[in-house]
């Protein structure tokens, strides 16, 4: 007779758990740290910080207001890039758009918001999981103090994309596997630096600029408020990053830093390559993989891809950050060649977030304003 062996971590395998549940397992090694002596100035100013913009979901947003799907829409002040594309794949021979009209087109604008409305929620519940390990893994109480604020924050954002989503918009869409594989690999690395880099100084530079970019567009004062104070929060949580690595970064070997600028590159030269939500062309009856002829002939005829906007918010707050921590001259520059053979070294010296995180901080704005 054979038995098997308990579970010791009391959890299932994940073939046993259904579909609103993923298991991922950590293998960083937890850090306690018995020296508590406040030694890096710069964290502490950044906790205090952090302490001192704390804002109340419930209290300091209106839930009130009504939000129209369709006015959203209409009223943004820059034009959905998915949906001018499918606009100008509407005559193309054989397109899945031909019989459109602007109500799908509307419905189309509504979708993709509710896209990417539904990546930032599950992108703050990852950064919430990886600001836990960075809690568990640095070994710096200062670190630790701070990304304690971090996991706070994270989860109030998820909290209040998620209450958008399920209160002003509908039905949220799940996960994209390109996010979800990102998250996964961070939390599932061993080595706390690359928690750092990968969400902090990667991921939280693309959260800049994507909320950025909706925040500038969007005329909802719902939507526009939550934005403000979620960007006042993401601001911070780059500077973090930027403050501990680049310290760390001082005593780490040739081979080692090799190491972190083959992560970037595979992290952010691949991030060209993200495909549109295929969940959104589904909801709107449109085959995508047929759909992809004529929607890549739209993108030529007016000059347009889904991303160029977007990556242009993101690399120009990355790649400054990035020279922060020194990784572009490391190993005799080996990832400013292959950043500059992408072409993005125009953005090398805009501003660090590490320097302007202050120009972010609406909670203290707002607060100055009602005094």
């Amino acid at each position: 007779m054979t038995t098997t062996e308990p579970n010791p971590s009391g959890l299932p395998d994940q073939a046993e758990v259904d579909d609103t549940i993923k298991l991922i397992t950590d293998n960083a090694t937890r850090v306690f740290s018995w020296k508590y002596d406040r030694e890096r100035d710069q964290l502490v100013t950044l906790y205090n910080k952090a302490m001192a913009s704390q804002w109340d979901s419930i209290q300091d947003l209106d839930w009130s207001i009504e939000v129209d799907p369709e006015q959203l829409v209409k009223t943004a002040t820059s034009v959905n890039v998915t949906v001018e594309i499918a606009k100008a794949a509407k005559d193309v021979d054989g397109s899945p758009f031909a019989t459109w009209g602007d109500k799908e087109f509307t419905d189309l604008g509504i979708e993709s918001m509710k896209a990417s409305l539904s990546q930032f929620m599950h992108g703050e519940q990852g950064a919430m999981m990886v600001a836990a390990k960075i809690v568990e893994t640095v070994p710096w109480i200062d670190a630790k103090y701070y990304a304690a604020t971090q996991t706070m924050d994270e989860a109030r954002h998820t909290e209040v994309f998620a209450k958008y989503l399920d209160l002003k918009l509908g039905e949220a869409y799940p996960m994209s596997p390109y996010l979800d594989a990102q998250i996964q690999a961070l939390i599932e690395d061993s080595r706390w630096d690359i928690a750092y880099l990968g969400m902090q100084i990667i991921i939280e530079s693309l959260a800049l600029a994507a909320f950025g970019s909706m925040l500038r567009s969007t005329q909802e004062p719902l939507l526009k408020k939550l934005l403000r104070y979620v960007l006042s929060d993401e601001a911070r949580h780059v500077a973090f990053g930027i403050l501990s690595l680049a310290e760390y970064y001082e005593n780490l070997s040739e081979a080692e830093l090799l190491d972190r600028q083959e992560f970037m590159a595979e992290n952010t030269l691949r991030s060209r390559n993200r495909s549109t939500t295929p969940e959104v062309w589904e909801r709107m009856g449109v085959d995508f993989e047929a759909a992809i002829p004529a929607l890549r002939e739209g993108a030529t005829k007016i000059d347009q891809s889904l991303f160029t906007v977007f990556q242009r918010g993101f690399y120009s707050k990355l790649v400054p950050n990035t020279r922060k921590l020194g990784l572009l001259d490391a190993n005799n520059g080996h990832l400013r060649k292959l950043w500059g053979d992408a072409g993005l070294l125009e953005w090398e010296f805009a501003d660090s977030t590490a320097d302007d995180y202050d120009a972010y901080d609406a909670v203290a704005e707002d607060r100055a304003a009602a005094q």
